[in-house]
């Protein structure tokens, strides 16, 4: 009988023992996972953040490289007015053309030329190539704005241009129209022409 209290006293030590083991194991399994999950959960956290950096980057990038819309055709549009501008007020280029042919008309004409030949070499080319220049400068103004109006029909489809581009392009347009309208007639004497030496 006191075996049996002995054997069941191992039982139930044992039993107990491995109760006790199991507990600890399982305290232990417990404790593993919860770990493993944490580093897991952490290096998910950080491969995340990595991936939105790199997202936020590669949006960034072609932002970057396409630049703002409208930027090139909006600078175009102030060229445009800007050259019509000149075309109406003149230009050092203007200046230093008519001051050229002024000399190369005096140098050219004889004291002894009549009247009428030496206002038209000295003053009348001289004009003239004022109302060249000037025309120039108003067709470049002309192609320039048309150019930035007609930009968006050979452009990417559903990208409207922008109205203050629009009107600055117009109004080149409109300028260099003036311009070239002027400068023909001046040049073709039909406005402003050589006065009478008669």
């Amino acid at each position: 009988m006191g075996t049996k209290t002995v054997d069941e006293a191992v039982d139930a030590n044992g039993t107990e023992a491995k109760s006790d083991e199991e507990t600890v194991n399982v305290t232990k399994t417990d404790e593993a996972p919860d770990a493993e999950v944490e580093e897991t959960g952490n290096a998910v956290a950080e491969d995340q953040d990595d991936l939105d950096a790199e997202a936020l980057e590669g949006e960034d990038a072609p932002e970057a490289e396409k630049g703002t819309p409208g930027v090139g055709q909006g600078a175009a549009a102030v060229v445009s007015a800007g050259l019509g501008v000149v075309s109406l007020t003149g230009s050092w280029v203007a200046t230093v053309a008519a001051a050229r042919e002024t000399l190369v008309g005096q140098l050219g004409t004889s004291s002894t030329a009549s009247v009428a030949k030496q206002v038209k070499e000295v003053y009348g080319d001289a004009w003239a190539t004022t109302a060249l220049v000037g025309g120039l400068f108003a067709l470049a103004a002309l192609i320039v704005g048309v150019v930035v109006l007609v930009r968006p029909a050979f452009g990417a489809p559903g990208k409207p241009q922008a109205a203050w581009i629009k009107s600055v392009a117009w109004a080149g347009v409109s300028l260099g129209v003036i311009g070239l309208v002027l400068a023909v007639a001046k040049y073709s004497d039909i406005i402003l022409g050589l006065p009478s030496t008669s």
